[in-house]
């Protein structure tokens, strides 16, 4: 679909006026799903434990897919077990529109990454039922198994499973005495046919996810909708720094190959570097372990990891070289060696230009204040930017708060993302 398409649509839109969702049935939803996962004799504000393939999660999907039969909608669960819940729409050659996200958490989790925008997908669906709304294009709501990555190590799990497809040898693999094969099947699964991606270019006329923001940027700015730039550039390196274990009572200082001070220095510049620079990037060093790890001991091998993130992977590339010079000096003043280990660069996603724009206009028409901002965090969202128009929304993280029993969301700020994906997904859906 083109900007022009969705610009024109949108006027119409706003000259027709739409309904709002129902934020009391949105509210109920997500508390019942909280119920999955969450602590014995716990309440909604304990949080959940519902890693993907686990009990909880299975209970969850189950649930799910009840309530999207309940609504009238065909449902389906593919080779990978994400659970999709289709409404017709009146051109039977028109592609549907899709959005959702996932229902797995990591452990000791909050309520609201990713749930919200799976029942926001459905709310958008049951509005559109409860106003008799009828769409040219179908509408559609996906729950992703896996985003999180806590089973297997693997994030973006079902997304990546679906647009890209699995390795046949990677089933063999084993979590929690569970191979990954057995796993699939305990949801619905089909591990026989996963080897090709199913999901292809062009199958969606569109994806729009509704997400918290996971931060504080929102707060700071005091807006109520974030519009999502783009899903950002990672990469990540393992470094090695040697030196020379020796006593540390009997060597002298200007002896020393101290390979911890070498790696102190270095976590510095990362630090300092992302500071530096114009623009949103952000820089850690997570990991850290020091060998031989004695007290009496000058260590002589540190291994940690740099992990970059923006947008620009010219960017990346770019502070990647200014911290390999920096340890070229570190390494010449500390008689030290630092060995980088080469990993691949995960390409940023951008978002649609034209879906960005029709999410700004929702809110704007809502009378809702829209801030643009990137995503620092993952989501299935990019992987779809390779098959159809993507887009995200945000609203705001109390406390910028999440992966927590704490995290949380308000009620009014659910109800205003709701509204906004309602919006714009009705305009795809009618073009």
């Amino acid at each position: 679909m083109t900007r022009r398409t969705f610009l024109a649509s949108s006027a119409a839109l706003a000259a027709q006026g739409t309904p709002s969702i129902n934020a009391a049935r949105l509210r109920q939803r997500l508390e019942q799903l909280s119920a999955f996962g969450r602590p014995a004799g716990g309440s909604f504000a304990d949080g959940v434990t519902r890693v993907a393939f686990t009990d909880p999660f299975v209970g969850a999907s189950k649930w799910l897919v009840g309530e999207m039969k309940a609504m009238g909608l065909t449902v389906r669960v593919d080779q990978a077990g994400n659970i999709y819940g289709r409404r017709a729409g009146t051109d039977p050659t028109a592609k549907a529109v899709l959005s959702g996200s996932h229902i797995d958490s990591v452990p000791s989790g909050g309520n609201f990454d990713g749930p919200l925008g799976t029942l926001a997908a459905l709310e958008v669906i049951d509005t559109l039922r409860d106003h008799n709304i009828a769409t040219r294009h179908p509408v559609e709501a996906v729950a992703w198994v896996g985003e999180e990555g806590v089973a297997f190590s693997r994030g973006l799990f079902g997304s990546n499973a679906a647009t890209k497809g699995l390795a046949t040898k990677d089933l063999a693999e084993t979590w929690n005495g569970m191979t990954l094969a057995d796993a699939l099947r305990k949801i619905g699964g089909d591990p026989a046919r996963v080897a090709q991606p199913w999901i292809k270019r062009g199958d969606y006329a569109g994806y729009i996810e509704l997400h918290i923001e996971q931060g504080r940027r929102m707060l700071r700015q005091t807006s109520q909708i974030g519009i999502v730039e783009g899903i950002v550039a990672i990469v990540r390196y393992p470094v090695t720094v040697l030196g020379e274990a020796n006593h540390a009572g009997t060597t002298m200082m200007a002896d020393r190959r101290d390979a911890l001070v070498g790696a102190s220095e270095l976590v510095l510049a990362v630090n300092k570097l992302a500071q530096s620079l114009p623009g949103n990037q952000v820089a850690t060093v997570g990991m850290l372990t020091v060998k031989p790890g004695a007290a009496n001991v000058i260590p002589g091998e540190v291994n940690l990891t740099v992990e970059m993130r923006d947008m620009s992977s010219a960017t990346l590339e770019k502070m990647t070289a200014q911290l390999r010079a920096e340890c070229d000096r570190i390494a010449r003043e500390r008689k030290v060696e630092f060995r980088w280990t080469p990993v691949a660069l995960r390409d940023g996603q951008p978002s649609d230009p034209g879906v960005m724009k029709s999410l700004e206009a929702a809110a704007t028409r809502r009378g809702l204040k829209p801030q643009r901002l990137p995503s620092g965090a993952g989501h299935d969202a990019s992987n779809m930017a390779a098959i159809c128009p993507m887009g995200m929304l945000f609203v705001p993280s109390q406390g910028g708060i999440s992966h927590s029993p704490r995290e949380l969301t308000t009620w009014e700020d659910c109800a205003n993302g709701a509204n906004v994906l309602l919006d714009a997904m009705l305009e795809l859906a009618r073009a």
